[in-house]
């Protein structure tokens, strides 16, 4: 794999890359020397647009463009780095963090320093522990340098960054309900309009951004936008990490120009499936994303490319599914999750992960009935752009492209009580 085609994760398996010493010895911290010393904060902001940077958390939105809706009216600015990573399928951020946390530091010093922010958060997961106590460590180290503070490097530009640990909740990552935990209230959403980059944190402009995106900052300004532009497409540029999942001989996260096929992805870069393995679908960007079948593995991993398969990159968590999955289990573990993750303040989503778990759940102990399909979609239907925030749509995007794609398994689940998988099944005349 050549470098072009890896670089933010270039340098983990450099020992203790994590720490200052180390990090500094391979370059880092040379692109905020060069942001502060050559650049004038619009400059940079227009560096992003150039490079056709788009948001990696999942919503794909330029980076640049965002970053353009800060108003320009005298009040304190925020940036936030979403780290709230939850979505299943999806580990690329923890790496990041983990493995080389400097890296997304330097990118946030770049980012606060080119939108005007003085103050900046890192919203950890609060399952990752370790990831926490590395960035906590970095960010100390940072201040000691001289990196973060009062007049880094020289400059009139300060800076003070924190990092928060959150409780462990999904619904934390769709940004405004980030930004209500962060201010110490339960992570509900916040009804939009206004956007973030108008009234955010404490009602002041803010920015959320993914800490893949922030990560990227670094080599943007050491290379240029017009490298990292030369990578992907006009419309999807760049590199993304992808993670993969399943029975896939290799595992984990892979860097990719954008518009690579999902074939390679799995083949070239997962090794291939493992031997006596077929692949059934493909979740592309994790848990919440529609379907892709095996015809479909030369489609581009680009953002208009997925889309026009009938799915999304999303977080980029491409789980492979093998022949012996039994797709209503599947189903039905998902959208467990979705149930247990709803923050219930919306009717549509709260009551429709509901069902939709109970339903499918009476389908696996073999109790379903005639009307079970027809109720499923009936609800997905009902919650369908209907709720707060996304996590409602998210919750249904498998289920219905799995109906779509594998109707016969879940019919033999209903009219013969049976998984034609040979997975358990419970059935109440022999138990």
């Amino acid at each position: 794999m050549s470098q072009a085609s890896h670089y933010l994760l270039r340098n983990h398996d450099i020992e203790n890359i994590d720490e200052m010493a180390v990090y500094r010895a391979h370059g880092g911290y040379e692109a905020l020397k060069k942001a502060l010393n050559q650049y004038e904060p619009d400059a940079l902001v227009e560096l992003v647009k150039k490079s056709g940077l788009r948001g990696r958390g999942g919503a794909g939105f330029p980076t640049g463009v965002k970053w353009g809706f800060l108003p320009k009216d005298g009040r304190p600015r925020y940036l936030v780095v979403n780290s709230d990573e939850a979505e299943p399928g999806t580990f690329k951020d923890r790496e990041l963090i983990e493995k080389n946390p400097h890296q997304l530091i330097e990118g946030m010093i770049i980012s606060s320093f080119a939108i005007g922010a003085n103050q900046a958060y890192i919203y950890c997961r609060g399952e990752f522990l370790f990831g926490y106590e590395t960035l906590v460590r970095a960010v100390r180290e940072a201040y000691e340098a001289g990196f973060i503070g009062k007049n880094i490097l020289g400059s009139q530009f300060s800076l003070d960054l924190f990092v928060y640990r959150g409780a462990g909740a999904y619904i934390c990552g769709e940004e405004s309900a980030l930004l209500e935990s962060l201010e110490g209230r339960r992570g509900n959403p916040r009804l939009k309009p206004p956007f973030p980059a108008v009234a955010g944190l404490y009602g002041m402009p803010t920015i959320v951004n993914n800490v893949e995106t922030i990560s990227n900052l670094p080599p943007i300004v050491t290379r240029g936008a017009e490298w990292y532009a030369s990578m992907g497409t006009e419309k999807s540029a760049g590199l993304k990490i992808m993670s993969v999942s399943g029975a896939v001989n290799r595992p984990g996260n892979y860097e990719i120009p954008l518009a690579t096929p999902l074939r390679s992805l799995i083949d070239d870069y997962a090794q291939g499936m493992k031997p006596g393995y077929r692949i059934k679908c493909i979740i592309p960007g994790g848990s919440s994303v529609p379907l892709l079948m095996p015809d479909q593995l030369d489609t581009p991993l680009d953002y208009e490319s997925i889309v026009k398969a009938g799915s999304m990159l999303g977080s980029g968590g491409c789980i492979v599914l093998d022949d012996t999955v039994c797709i209503v289990k599947a189903s039905h573990r998902l959208i467990k999750f979705y149930r247990e993750e709803s923050c219930g303040k919306c009717t549509p989503c709260r009551e429709g992960t509901y069902w939709m778990a109970d339903v499918l759940e009476r389908m696996e102990e073999g109790l379903g009935d005639a009307n079970d399909l027809s109720l499923l979609m009936d609800v997905a239907d009902n919650i369908s752009g209907k709720c707060f925030c996304p996590l409602g749509d998210a919750s249904i995007g498998f289920l219905v492209s799995a109906i779509k794609h594998f109707r016969d398994e879940f019919e033999a689940h209903v009219t013969e009580h049976r998984c034609p998988l040979g997975a358990k099944v419970y059935d109440t005349a022999n138990n």
